[in-house]
């Protein structure tokens, strides 16, 4: 087979389709890790989850991301919420959402969105955001900071910035559901091993 100079290009293209859902995905996911790498995020990896008594889960819409963290969460047992930070309340999963979520044996049927005016922050919340503008987000709303942490800390490797899947492709939904299930699923463990004695009461 002839040598395309195409080749590598259109390989990385597939690869960040895939495994990053569009180029910016890659380009925001590798600033992140950048950042952590000379010390920007340590705040947001390492909260202290022995004052967490609630799981609290961000991403813009609140019909994806969140949700489906928010779903996994609940079903390994924790104490748990989302929220959106540009949506509207009350609005259902988004249907690709739903979708990939059967995949994972999570049902989002009955999801419903929130927002972050209407959420109640409270002691004990951890707000686990999904990428490094989330935070800053969270932190310009009042949010604690030692309140925020990024949720990707607990993927292997870790994925600082967690994008958007939103009408981007199937292979890409179910590579962000990947991560953030077992994501959450880490929290969960990593949480339990370092809860208070009230929480998740």
């Amino acid at each position: 087979m002839p040598f395309s100079i195409q080749l590598p290009f259109t390989r990385a293209a597939e690869f960040n389709r895939i495994n990053h859902g569009t180029f910016r995905g890659w380009v925001r996911h590798s600033l992140a890790l950048l950042q952590w790498l000379f010390g920007g995020l340590d705040d947001c990896v390492n909260p202290d989850l022995s004052k967490v008594e609630r799981l609290v889960f961000v991403c813009l819409g609140n019909i994806n991301r969140s949700a489906f963290a928010e779903a996994v969460a609940r079903r390994e047992g924790a104490a748990t919420a989302s929220l959106g930070l540009s949506t509207a309340p009350g609005l259902p999963a988004f249907s690709k959402a739903m979708e990939t979520a059967t995949g994972f044996a999570i049902d989002l049927r009955a999801h419903r969105t929130a927002n972050l005016a209407e959420h109640q922050h409270r002691e004990g919340d951890l707000m686990l955001a999904m990428e490094v503008r989330h935070v800053m987000r969270l932190r310009a709303a009042g949010v604690p900071a030692a309140s925020i942490a990024l949720l990707g800390a607990w993927s292997r490797p870790k994925r600082l910035h967690i994008h958007d899947p939103h009408t981007l492709s199937d292979d890409y939904f179910k590579a962000c559901f990947t991560v953030i299930e077992s994501a959450t699923r880490n929290l969960v463990v990593d949480w339990r091993k370092h809860r208070s004695p009230k929480a998740g009461s």
